[in-house]
Protein backbone atom coordinates (compact mmCIF):
# COMPACT_ATOMS: atom_id res chain seq x y z
CA UNK A 1 0.00 0.00 0.00
CA UNK A 2 1.09 3.62 -0.61
CA UNK A 3 3.46 2.51 -3.35
CA UNK A 4 1.97 3.51 -6.72
CA UNK A 5 -1.29 4.71 -8.22
CA UNK A 6 -1.73 4.29 -11.99
CA UNK A 7 1.98 3.45 -12.21
CA UNK A 8 3.04 6.72 -10.55
CA UNK A 9 4.50 6.93 -7.05
CA UNK A 10 2.08 8.18 -4.39
CA UNK A 11 4.70 10.27 -2.65
CA UNK A 12 5.00 13.27 -5.01
CA UNK A 13 1.20 13.34 -5.23
CA UNK A 14 0.52 13.20 -1.48
CA UNK A 15 3.21 15.61 -0.33
CA UNK A 16 1.33 18.48 -1.93
CA UNK A 17 -1.48 18.05 0.61
CA UNK A 18 1.07 18.36 3.41
CA UNK A 19 2.89 21.27 1.77
CA UNK A 20 -0.37 23.23 1.48
CA UNK A 21 -2.36 22.17 4.54
CA UNK A 22 0.34 22.11 7.21
CA UNK A 23 1.49 25.73 6.70
CA UNK A 24 -2.16 26.84 6.54
CA UNK A 25 -2.82 24.90 9.75
CA UNK A 26 0.18 26.57 11.36
CA UNK A 27 -1.13 30.01 10.45
CA UNK A 28 -4.61 29.14 11.67
CA UNK A 29 -3.21 27.64 14.88
CA UNK A 30 -1.38 30.88 15.65
CA UNK A 31 -4.46 32.99 14.95
CA UNK A 32 -6.80 30.91 17.13
CA UNK A 33 -4.19 30.77 19.87
CA UNK A 34 -4.02 34.56 19.93
CA UNK A 35 -7.79 35.18 19.98
CA UNK A 36 -10.14 32.85 21.84
CA UNK A 37 -13.10 34.39 19.98
CA UNK A 38 -11.57 33.35 16.67
CA UNK A 39 -11.08 29.86 18.04
CA UNK A 40 -14.74 29.67 19.02
CA UNK A 41 -15.85 30.92 15.60
CA UNK A 42 -13.33 29.35 13.21
CA UNK A 43 -11.41 26.85 15.31
CA UNK A 44 -13.17 23.88 13.76
CA UNK A 45 -11.72 24.77 10.35
CA UNK A 46 -8.23 24.87 11.83
CA UNK A 47 -8.91 21.61 13.65
CA UNK A 48 -10.09 19.93 10.43
CA UNK A 49 -7.16 21.26 8.40
CA UNK A 50 -4.63 20.18 11.03
CA UNK A 51 -6.25 16.72 11.19
CA UNK A 52 -6.01 16.26 7.41
CA UNK A 53 -2.47 17.68 7.40
CA UNK A 54 -1.37 15.25 10.11
CA UNK A 55 -2.99 12.31 8.30
CA UNK A 56 -1.47 13.39 4.99
CA UNK A 57 1.95 13.61 6.61
CA UNK A 58 1.68 9.97 7.69
CA UNK A 59 0.69 8.91 4.16
CA UNK A 60 3.52 11.03 2.72
CA UNK A 61 6.04 9.40 5.06
CA UNK A 62 4.83 5.88 4.30
CA UNK A 63 4.72 6.50 0.54
CA UNK A 64 8.15 8.14 0.73
CA UNK A 65 9.56 5.01 2.34
CA UNK A 66 8.04 2.90 -0.45
CA UNK A 67 9.50 5.22 -3.08
CA UNK A 68 12.89 5.16 -1.33
CA UNK A 69 12.87 1.35 -1.45
CA UNK A 70 12.75 1.67 -5.26
CA UNK A 71 15.06 4.63 -5.84
CA UNK A 72 17.30 4.92 -2.79
CA UNK A 73 16.93 6.96 0.35
CA UNK A 74 17.73 10.68 0.47
CA UNK A 75 18.78 10.52 4.14
CA UNK A 76 18.34 14.20 4.94
CA UNK A 77 14.84 14.28 3.47
CA UNK A 78 13.87 11.05 5.20
CA UNK A 79 14.89 12.44 8.60
CA UNK A 80 12.97 15.70 8.08
CA UNK A 81 9.93 13.69 6.97
CA UNK A 82 9.83 11.88 10.30
CA UNK A 83 9.88 15.23 12.10
CA UNK A 84 7.02 16.50 9.91
CA UNK A 85 4.81 13.62 11.06
CA UNK A 86 5.66 14.26 14.71
CA UNK A 87 5.23 18.03 14.54
CA UNK A 88 1.95 17.77 12.57
CA UNK A 89 0.57 15.30 15.10
CA UNK A 90 1.54 17.46 18.06
CA UNK A 91 0.07 20.54 16.40
CA UNK A 92 -3.21 18.70 15.80
CA UNK A 93 -3.36 17.60 19.46
CA UNK A 94 -2.71 21.14 20.64
CA UNK A 95 -5.33 22.63 18.31
CA UNK A 96 -7.85 20.00 19.42
CA UNK A 97 -7.19 20.61 23.12
CA UNK A 98 -7.40 24.39 22.87
CA UNK A 99 -10.50 24.20 20.65
CA UNK A 100 -12.23 21.93 23.17
CA UNK A 101 -11.19 24.00 26.19
CA UNK A 102 -12.30 27.27 24.58
CA UNK A 103 -15.76 25.79 24.14
CA UNK A 104 -15.98 24.74 27.78
CA UNK A 105 -14.82 28.06 29.25
CA UNK A 106 -15.88 31.65 28.65
CA UNK A 107 -12.46 33.02 29.63
CA UNK A 108 -9.04 31.52 29.10
CA UNK A 109 -7.42 30.34 32.30
CA UNK A 110 -3.69 30.49 32.96
CA UNK A 111 -3.31 26.88 31.82
CA UNK A 112 -5.21 27.64 28.62
CA UNK A 113 -3.02 30.66 27.95
CA UNK A 114 0.04 28.46 28.48
CA UNK A 115 -1.40 25.94 26.00
CA UNK A 116 -1.95 28.79 23.53
CA UNK A 117 1.73 29.77 23.85
CA UNK A 118 2.78 26.14 23.36
CA UNK A 119 0.53 26.00 20.30
CA UNK A 120 2.27 29.02 18.77
CA UNK A 121 5.65 27.38 19.38
CA UNK A 122 4.43 24.08 17.89
CA UNK A 123 3.07 25.93 14.85
CA UNK A 124 6.42 27.66 14.32
CA UNK A 125 8.24 24.34 14.68
CA UNK A 126 5.87 22.50 12.31
CA UNK A 127 6.17 25.26 9.71
CA UNK A 128 9.96 25.20 9.93
CA UNK A 129 10.15 21.43 9.68
CA UNK A 130 7.80 21.18 6.68
CA UNK A 131 9.80 23.85 4.85
CA UNK A 132 13.07 22.04 5.57
CA UNK A 133 11.61 18.68 4.54
CA UNK A 134 10.22 20.15 1.33
CA UNK A 135 13.48 21.88 0.51
CA UNK A 136 15.55 18.76 1.13
CA UNK A 137 13.20 16.70 -1.05
CA UNK A 138 13.27 19.25 -3.87
CA UNK A 139 17.05 19.47 -3.60
CA UNK A 140 17.36 15.67 -3.79
CA UNK A 141 15.16 15.44 -6.88
CA UNK A 142 15.86 18.65 -8.77
CA UNK A 143 19.32 19.69 -7.58
CA UNK A 144 21.30 17.36 -9.87
CA UNK A 145 19.11 18.24 -12.86
CA UNK A 146 19.32 22.01 -12.36
CA UNK A 147 23.10 21.84 -11.82
CA UNK A 148 23.62 20.37 -15.26
CA UNK A 149 21.23 22.46 -17.35
CA UNK A 150 20.93 26.09 -18.35
CA UNK A 151 17.74 28.14 -18.76
CA UNK A 152 16.53 27.91 -22.34
CA UNK A 153 18.02 24.43 -22.88
CA UNK A 154 14.61 23.08 -23.81
CA UNK A 155 11.97 24.99 -25.74
CA UNK A 156 8.42 24.70 -24.53
CA UNK A 157 5.53 25.07 -26.98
Amino acid sequence: MFDTITNLPWHPLVVHAVIVLLPLSCLGAVLVAIKADWNRLHGFLVLAASFVAAGSSVVAKESGEKLASRTGVPIDHSQWGKWVVMSAGLLFLSVAALWWLDRRNDVRTGAMKALAVVQVVLAAAAFTVVVLAGHSGAAAVWGPIIQHTQPGTFKVG
